[in-house]
Protein backbone atom coordinates (compact mmCIF):
# COMPACT_ATOMS: atom_id res chain seq x y z
CA UNK A 1 0.00 0.00 0.00
CA UNK A 2 1.14 3.55 -0.70
CA UNK A 3 2.00 6.02 2.03
CA UNK A 4 -1.30 7.91 1.58
CA UNK A 5 -3.28 4.66 1.61
CA UNK A 6 -7.00 5.22 1.04
CA UNK A 7 -6.79 8.97 1.69
CA UNK A 8 -7.01 11.15 -1.41
CA UNK A 9 -4.16 13.69 -1.34
CA UNK A 10 -3.34 16.48 -3.77
CA UNK A 11 0.11 17.75 -2.84
CA UNK A 12 0.50 21.53 -3.17
CA UNK A 13 4.26 21.62 -2.66
CA UNK A 14 7.02 19.36 -3.94
CA UNK A 15 10.36 20.04 -5.57
CA UNK A 16 13.02 19.18 -8.06
CA UNK A 17 16.59 19.26 -6.77
CA UNK A 18 18.41 20.59 -9.83
CA UNK A 19 21.52 19.06 -11.29
CA UNK A 20 24.33 21.44 -12.27
CA UNK A 21 23.27 21.67 -15.91
CA UNK A 22 19.50 21.50 -15.35
CA UNK A 23 18.75 25.02 -16.63
CA UNK A 24 21.54 25.40 -19.16
CA UNK A 25 20.54 22.21 -21.03
CA UNK A 26 17.22 23.88 -21.86
CA UNK A 27 18.49 27.41 -22.53
CA UNK A 28 18.57 28.99 -25.96
CA UNK A 29 22.11 29.06 -27.46
CA UNK A 30 22.43 32.84 -27.20
CA UNK A 31 21.70 32.69 -23.45
CA UNK A 32 23.30 29.41 -22.42
CA UNK A 33 26.87 30.66 -22.05
CA UNK A 34 25.75 33.88 -20.34
CA UNK A 35 23.98 32.16 -17.45
CA UNK A 36 26.01 32.04 -14.24
CA UNK A 37 26.39 28.65 -12.52
CA UNK A 38 23.90 27.28 -10.04
CA UNK A 39 24.45 29.00 -6.68
CA UNK A 40 24.77 26.36 -3.97
CA UNK A 41 25.87 28.43 -1.00
CA UNK A 42 28.98 28.04 1.11
CA UNK A 43 29.29 24.30 0.43
CA UNK A 44 30.39 25.05 -3.13
CA UNK A 45 32.58 22.30 -4.62
CA UNK A 46 31.61 19.74 -2.03
CA UNK A 47 27.94 20.06 -3.03
CA UNK A 48 28.82 19.83 -6.72
CA UNK A 49 30.68 16.58 -6.08
CA UNK A 50 27.74 15.27 -4.08
CA UNK A 51 25.26 16.12 -6.85
CA UNK A 52 27.38 14.37 -9.47
CA UNK A 53 27.59 11.31 -7.23
CA UNK A 54 23.79 11.19 -6.99
CA UNK A 55 23.50 11.44 -10.77
CA UNK A 56 25.80 8.43 -10.98
CA UNK A 57 23.62 6.63 -8.41
CA UNK A 58 20.65 6.65 -10.80
CA UNK A 59 22.64 4.33 -13.07
CA UNK A 60 23.50 1.94 -10.23
CA UNK A 61 20.60 -0.49 -9.64
CA UNK A 62 22.05 -1.75 -6.36
CA UNK A 63 22.27 1.71 -4.78
CA UNK A 64 18.91 2.69 -6.23
CA UNK A 65 17.18 -0.40 -4.82
CA UNK A 66 18.14 0.77 -1.34
CA UNK A 67 15.96 3.91 -1.59
CA UNK A 68 13.18 3.15 -4.09
CA UNK A 69 10.55 2.18 -1.50
CA UNK A 70 8.95 3.90 1.50
CA UNK A 71 10.33 7.09 0.00
CA UNK A 72 8.62 9.44 2.45
CA UNK A 73 10.80 8.03 5.23
CA UNK A 74 13.88 7.74 3.04
CA UNK A 75 16.70 10.12 2.14
CA UNK A 76 15.91 13.73 1.32
CA UNK A 77 17.53 16.33 -0.90
CA UNK A 78 19.51 15.23 -3.96
CA UNK A 79 19.86 11.69 -2.64
CA UNK A 80 16.09 11.20 -2.45
CA UNK A 81 14.43 8.85 -4.92
CA UNK A 82 13.00 10.96 -7.73
CA UNK A 83 14.72 14.16 -6.67
CA UNK A 84 15.77 15.00 -10.25
CA UNK A 85 15.13 11.93 -12.40
CA UNK A 86 11.69 12.03 -14.05
CA UNK A 87 11.26 8.26 -14.35
CA UNK A 88 12.15 7.84 -10.68
CA UNK A 89 9.73 10.60 -9.70
CA UNK A 90 6.87 8.72 -11.35
CA UNK A 91 7.67 5.66 -9.22
CA UNK A 92 8.16 7.82 -6.11
CA UNK A 93 4.70 9.28 -6.63
CA UNK A 94 3.27 5.76 -6.87
CA UNK A 95 4.89 5.01 -3.53
CA UNK A 96 3.63 8.23 -1.94
CA UNK A 97 0.14 7.68 -3.29
CA UNK A 98 -0.59 11.36 -4.02
CA UNK A 99 -3.11 11.82 -6.82
CA UNK A 100 -1.65 15.16 -7.95
CA UNK A 101 1.49 17.08 -7.09
CA UNK A 102 2.65 20.63 -7.79
CA UNK A 103 6.38 20.63 -8.58
CA UNK A 104 8.65 23.62 -7.91
CA UNK A 105 12.33 24.09 -8.62
CA UNK A 106 14.75 24.76 -5.76
CA UNK A 107 17.93 26.66 -6.65
CA UNK A 108 17.70 27.49 -10.35
CA UNK A 109 16.40 31.06 -9.92
CA UNK A 110 19.86 31.97 -8.58
CA UNK A 111 21.13 31.75 -12.16
CA UNK A 112 18.93 34.44 -13.71
CA UNK A 113 16.05 35.94 -11.71
CA UNK A 114 17.97 38.78 -10.02
CA UNK A 115 20.03 39.73 -13.07
CA UNK A 116 19.99 43.35 -14.24
CA UNK A 117 20.04 42.03 -17.82
CA UNK A 118 16.44 41.29 -18.77
CA UNK A 119 17.58 39.02 -21.60
CA UNK A 120 19.17 36.77 -18.97
CA UNK A 121 16.12 37.05 -16.70
CA UNK A 122 13.62 36.02 -19.34
CA UNK A 123 15.97 33.64 -21.14
CA UNK A 124 16.54 31.89 -17.82
CA UNK A 125 12.81 31.85 -17.09
CA UNK A 126 12.09 30.21 -20.44
CA UNK A 127 14.82 27.60 -19.91
CA UNK A 128 13.47 26.89 -16.41
CA UNK A 129 9.93 26.46 -17.71
CA UNK A 130 11.08 24.11 -20.47
CA UNK A 131 12.95 22.03 -17.91
CA UNK A 132 9.95 21.93 -15.57
CA UNK A 133 7.58 20.92 -18.37
CA UNK A 134 9.95 18.18 -19.51
CA UNK A 135 10.26 16.76 -15.99
CA UNK A 136 6.51 16.76 -15.32
CA UNK A 137 5.38 15.85 -18.82
CA UNK A 138 5.85 12.11 -18.27
CA UNK A 139 3.10 11.83 -15.67
CA UNK A 140 -0.28 13.59 -15.67
CA UNK A 141 -0.27 13.67 -11.88
CA UNK A 142 2.70 16.05 -11.87
CA UNK A 143 1.91 19.74 -12.42
CA UNK A 144 4.85 21.88 -13.46
CA UNK A 145 5.17 25.26 -11.75
CA UNK A 146 6.71 27.73 -14.15
CA UNK A 147 8.49 30.89 -13.08
CA UNK A 148 8.09 34.42 -14.33
CA UNK A 149 9.34 37.89 -13.48
CA UNK A 150 6.84 40.74 -13.76
CA UNK A 151 9.48 43.45 -14.22
CA UNK A 152 8.63 43.66 -17.93
CA UNK A 153 4.87 43.05 -18.22
CA UNK A 154 4.92 42.37 -21.97
CA UNK A 155 7.70 39.81 -21.70
CA UNK A 156 6.07 38.32 -18.62
CA UNK A 157 2.85 37.74 -20.52
CA UNK A 158 4.79 36.21 -23.43
CA UNK A 159 6.66 33.79 -21.15
CA UNK A 160 3.46 32.77 -19.36
CA UNK A 161 1.81 32.04 -22.71
CA UNK A 162 4.84 30.02 -23.79
CA UNK A 163 4.99 28.22 -20.44
CA UNK A 164 1.30 27.29 -20.71
CA UNK A 165 1.89 26.00 -24.23
CA UNK A 166 4.67 23.77 -22.91
CA UNK A 167 2.48 22.45 -20.10
CA UNK A 168 3.12 24.57 -16.99
CA UNK A 169 0.03 24.53 -14.78
CA UNK A 170 0.89 27.36 -12.36
CA UNK A 171 3.34 30.26 -12.27
CA UNK A 172 5.63 31.19 -9.40
CA UNK A 173 5.77 34.99 -9.16
CA UNK A 174 8.07 36.78 -6.69
CA UNK A 175 6.11 38.16 -3.73
CA UNK A 176 7.55 41.63 -4.25
CA UNK A 177 7.02 44.74 -6.37
CA UNK A 178 7.44 44.25 -10.11
CA UNK A 179 10.49 46.45 -10.50
CA UNK A 180 9.16 49.95 -9.80
CA UNK A 181 5.50 48.88 -10.01
CA UNK A 182 3.02 47.58 -7.47
CA UNK A 183 1.54 44.19 -8.27
CA UNK A 184 -1.74 46.09 -8.67
CA UNK A 185 -0.41 48.48 -11.32
CA UNK A 186 -2.56 48.64 -14.44
CA UNK A 187 0.40 47.66 -16.63
CA UNK A 188 0.22 44.19 -15.06
CA UNK A 189 -3.47 43.67 -15.76
CA UNK A 190 -2.54 41.82 -18.96
CA UNK A 191 -0.78 39.20 -16.82
CA UNK A 192 -3.61 38.78 -14.32
CA UNK A 193 -6.16 38.72 -17.13
CA UNK A 194 -4.31 35.93 -18.94
CA UNK A 195 -4.00 33.79 -15.81
CA UNK A 196 -7.66 34.34 -14.94
CA UNK A 197 -8.85 33.59 -18.46
CA UNK A 198 -6.86 30.35 -18.70
CA UNK A 199 -7.68 29.19 -15.16
CA UNK A 200 -3.98 29.00 -14.22
CA UNK A 201 -3.03 30.21 -10.71
CA UNK A 202 -0.18 32.42 -9.60
CA UNK A 203 1.79 31.18 -6.59
CA UNK A 204 4.06 32.84 -4.08
CA UNK A 205 6.66 30.52 -2.58
CA UNK A 206 9.48 30.76 -0.08
CA UNK A 207 12.63 31.82 -1.90
CA UNK A 208 13.01 34.87 -4.14
CA UNK A 209 11.78 38.03 -2.39
CA UNK A 210 10.62 36.34 0.84
CA UNK A 211 13.76 36.85 2.94
CA UNK A 212 12.99 40.40 4.06
CA UNK A 213 14.70 40.49 7.46
CA UNK A 214 17.19 43.41 7.32
CA UNK A 215 20.72 42.06 7.12
CA UNK A 216 21.87 44.41 9.88
CA UNK A 217 19.94 42.31 12.40
CA UNK A 218 22.30 39.42 11.68
CA UNK A 219 25.23 41.53 12.87
CA UNK A 220 25.01 40.68 16.57
CA UNK A 221 28.73 40.37 17.17
CA UNK A 222 28.60 36.57 17.06
CA UNK A 223 29.39 34.01 14.33
CA UNK A 224 26.58 33.49 11.84
CA UNK A 225 24.85 30.18 12.66
CA UNK A 226 24.30 27.40 10.16
CA UNK A 227 20.83 27.06 8.69
CA UNK A 228 18.51 24.55 10.34
CA UNK A 229 18.40 21.85 7.69
CA UNK A 230 20.82 22.71 4.94
CA UNK A 231 17.75 22.55 2.70
CA UNK A 232 16.62 24.46 -0.36
CA UNK A 233 15.92 27.79 1.27
CA UNK A 234 18.98 28.11 3.56
CA UNK A 235 16.96 29.85 6.25
CA UNK A 236 17.95 30.91 9.72
CA UNK A 237 15.71 31.63 12.67
CA UNK A 238 15.39 35.38 12.05
CA UNK A 239 14.51 34.81 8.39
CA UNK A 240 11.87 32.31 9.46
CA UNK A 241 10.15 34.81 11.73
CA UNK A 242 9.46 37.21 8.85
CA UNK A 243 8.79 34.91 5.88
CA UNK A 244 5.08 35.70 5.90
CA UNK A 245 5.68 39.45 5.63
CA UNK A 246 6.38 39.32 1.87
CA UNK A 247 3.13 37.56 0.89
CA UNK A 248 1.16 39.80 3.26
CA UNK A 249 2.57 42.88 1.55
CA UNK A 250 1.98 41.43 -1.93
CA UNK A 251 -1.59 40.33 -1.21
CA UNK A 252 -2.39 43.64 0.49
CA UNK A 253 -1.28 45.48 -2.64
CA UNK A 254 -3.33 43.19 -4.86
CA UNK A 255 -6.44 43.58 -2.71
CA UNK A 256 -6.36 47.35 -2.25
CA UNK A 257 -5.18 48.06 -5.82
CA UNK A 258 -8.23 46.13 -7.01
CA UNK A 259 -6.61 43.13 -8.74
CA UNK A 260 -9.05 40.63 -7.24
CA UNK A 261 -11.94 43.04 -7.87
CA UNK A 262 -11.06 43.34 -11.57
CA UNK A 263 -10.28 39.64 -12.02
CA UNK A 264 -12.66 37.57 -9.89
CA UNK A 265 -11.66 34.37 -11.70
CA UNK A 266 -7.99 34.79 -10.75
CA UNK A 267 -6.72 32.15 -8.32
CA UNK A 268 -3.52 32.05 -6.28
CA UNK A 269 -1.63 30.13 -3.64
CA UNK A 270 0.82 31.05 -0.89
CA UNK A 271 3.10 28.04 -0.62
CA UNK A 272 5.62 27.09 2.09
CA UNK A 273 5.22 30.42 3.84
CA UNK A 274 3.12 29.15 6.72
CA UNK A 275 -0.53 29.83 7.47
CA UNK A 276 -0.80 30.54 11.18
CA UNK A 277 -0.77 34.25 10.36
CA UNK A 278 -3.73 34.10 7.97
CA UNK A 279 -6.52 34.64 10.53
CA UNK A 280 -5.05 37.87 11.86
CA UNK A 281 -4.15 39.01 8.34
CA UNK A 282 -7.80 38.71 7.30
CA UNK A 283 -8.87 40.72 10.34
CA UNK A 284 -6.28 43.42 9.62
CA UNK A 285 -7.39 43.69 5.99
CA UNK A 286 -10.97 44.34 7.07
CA UNK A 287 -9.87 46.73 9.82
CA UNK A 288 -7.87 48.73 7.25
CA UNK A 289 -10.89 48.76 4.94
CA UNK A 290 -13.11 50.25 7.64
CA UNK A 291 -10.47 52.79 8.63
CA UNK A 292 -9.56 54.06 5.15
CA UNK A 293 -12.62 53.65 2.91
CA UNK A 294 -13.78 57.23 3.58
CA UNK A 295 -10.43 58.80 2.73
CA UNK A 296 -9.12 56.49 -0.03
CA UNK A 297 -11.21 56.23 -3.22
CA UNK A 298 -9.52 52.96 -4.23
CA UNK A 299 -10.50 51.36 -0.93
CA UNK A 300 -14.03 52.73 -1.19
CA UNK A 301 -14.38 51.27 -4.68
CA UNK A 302 -14.04 47.67 -3.48
CA UNK A 303 -17.35 45.82 -3.72
CA UNK A 304 -16.40 43.16 -1.14
CA UNK A 305 -14.68 43.18 2.21
CA UNK A 306 -10.95 42.58 1.62
CA UNK A 307 -11.03 39.28 3.49
CA UNK A 308 -13.74 38.05 1.12
CA UNK A 309 -11.42 38.38 -1.89
CA UNK A 310 -8.81 36.28 -0.13
CA UNK A 311 -11.36 33.65 0.87
CA UNK A 312 -12.64 33.49 -2.69
CA UNK A 313 -9.35 33.48 -4.54
CA UNK A 314 -6.30 32.49 -2.45
CA UNK A 315 -5.15 29.31 -0.64
CA UNK A 316 -2.32 28.70 1.86
CA UNK A 317 -0.12 25.75 2.86
CA UNK A 318 0.52 25.44 6.61
CA UNK A 319 3.94 24.41 7.84
CA UNK A 320 4.31 20.89 9.14
CA UNK A 321 3.90 21.50 12.87
CA UNK A 322 1.30 24.26 12.64
CA UNK A 323 -2.11 23.52 14.11
CA UNK A 324 -4.31 23.15 11.04
CA UNK A 325 -7.34 22.12 13.09
CA UNK A 326 -7.20 25.40 15.00
CA UNK A 327 -6.85 27.36 11.76
CA UNK A 328 -9.88 25.66 10.24
CA UNK A 329 -11.96 26.25 13.34
CA UNK A 330 -10.93 29.90 13.45
CA UNK A 331 -11.34 30.98 9.82
CA UNK A 332 -13.03 28.11 7.98
CA UNK A 333 -12.10 25.10 5.84
CA UNK A 334 -11.75 26.74 2.42
CA UNK A 335 -8.31 28.34 2.78
CA UNK A 336 -5.76 25.62 3.51
CA UNK A 337 -3.87 23.05 1.42
CA UNK A 338 -2.02 19.83 2.18
CA UNK A 339 1.64 19.73 1.14
CA UNK A 340 4.52 17.28 1.53
CA UNK A 341 7.52 19.41 0.42
CA UNK A 342 9.01 16.17 -0.99
CA UNK A 343 11.93 15.68 -1.30
CA UNK A 344 13.00 18.62 0.86
CA UNK A 345 13.75 17.63 4.45
CA UNK A 346 11.40 20.30 5.78
CA UNK A 347 8.51 18.06 4.74
CA UNK A 348 9.47 15.52 7.43
CA UNK A 349 9.20 11.75 7.21
CA UNK A 350 5.46 11.77 7.91
CA UNK A 351 3.68 14.91 6.64
CA UNK A 352 0.20 13.36 6.83
CA UNK A 353 0.85 12.23 10.40
CA UNK A 354 1.96 15.72 11.43
CA UNK A 355 -1.23 17.25 10.07
CA UNK A 356 -3.50 14.48 11.34
CA UNK A 357 -2.36 15.06 14.91
CA UNK A 358 -3.88 18.55 14.71
CA UNK A 359 -7.10 17.44 12.99
CA UNK A 360 -8.61 15.36 15.79
CA UNK A 361 -12.36 15.92 15.82
CA UNK A 362 -12.42 17.55 12.40
CA UNK A 363 -15.12 15.89 10.22
CA UNK A 364 -13.92 13.83 7.26
CA UNK A 365 -15.69 16.07 4.75
CA UNK A 366 -13.73 19.05 6.11
CA UNK A 367 -10.48 17.06 6.03
CA UNK A 368 -11.21 16.30 2.38
CA UNK A 369 -11.20 20.03 1.68
CA UNK A 370 -7.74 20.29 3.22
CA UNK A 371 -6.27 17.18 1.60
CA UNK A 372 -7.54 17.68 -1.95
CA UNK A 373 -10.66 19.74 -2.63
CA UNK A 374 -9.14 23.17 -1.98
CA UNK A 375 -6.28 22.23 -4.29
CA UNK A 376 -8.78 21.24 -6.97
CA UNK A 377 -10.49 24.61 -6.56
CA UNK A 378 -7.23 26.56 -6.84
CA UNK A 379 -6.00 24.56 -9.83
CA UNK A 380 -9.50 24.22 -11.34
CA UNK A 381 -9.01 20.50 -11.87
CA UNK A 382 -11.43 17.63 -11.37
Amino acid sequence: MSYAGERVCYDADSHILETLDWVTRFADPDIRDRLPPLQLGAAGRATETFINDQVARTKDPVRTAEIDHNVVAGPKGWNAFGAFDAAERKRALDDLGFAKQLVFSTFSATQYLSSSDLDIVYGGVRAHNRAMAAFCGQDRRLIAVGQVSLVDPERARSEIEEGMRMGCGAFWIPASPAGERSLGHGDLDQVWALLAERGVPFVFHVGPATKVFPKEYFNNGKPKPQDRLGGGENLRVKDFMTLSFAPQMALSAMVFDGVFERFPALRGGVIELGAGWVAEFLRQLDLAHRAFRKSDPQVAALSLKPSEYIRRQVKFTPYHGEDVGRMIREVGPELFLFSSDYPHPEGTRDPIGHFERTLEGVPENVKARFYWQNFADMMQVA
